[in-house]
């Protein structure tokens, strides 16, 4: 559980998850409670060691969830830990609403310290234009993870 303020942080592109310009040319803010959604979307989708700065954040996807077999527990853990490493989020729920193959979909329900509870969609683009953690996981030989764009990245 992380206390603490939620703070405005830089605004995403839907279609591309990339920065996005204000109306007067400068880089667009998010602002709380979206920057909050918005943060946590992006916890879900580090992979653990990519963050040069600090590679203890993030889902060990690689090590122990694509190409593996883990249980929904750790999946589920993992990603409510995701979630609660964002400053100001106080609670987190992740449910798996199905497994297709080897396609995980559900969603993370989270609270923050304002008493905001919001959504992050795992597995669909988007519902309500909002941040969601577009992934497909894999839980057998491949390894693949789907963006939200529908682009498969695969090692």
């Amino acid at each position: 559980m992380t206390a603490g303020p939620t703070m405005p942080s830089l605004l995403l592109d839907l279609d591309n998850w990339d920065l996005c310009l204000a109306a007067n040319g400068s880089i667009a803010l998010a602002r709380p409670p979206y920057s909050t959604a918005q943060s946590v979307s992006s916890a879900i989708r580090t992979v653990l060691g990519e963050v040069y700065y600090d590679v203890t954040l993030g889902i060990p996807y690689f090590g122990n969830i694509l190409g593996k077999n883990p249980q929904l527990t750790y999946i589920i853990a993992q990603m409510e830990a995701a979630a609660l490493s964002v400053p100001g989020v106080v609670a987190a729920t992740c449910t798996i609403s199905s497994v297709n193959g080897r396609a995980v979909t559900g969603q993370v329900e989270f609270t923050d310290s304002g008493g905001n509870t919001q959504t992050i969609s795992l597995g669909s683009p988007y519902p309500s234009r909002g941040p969601s953690s577009t992934q497909t996981l894999v839980t057998e030989s491949d390894v693949s993870i789907e963006t939200e764009s529908g682009q498969v990245l695969t090692t």
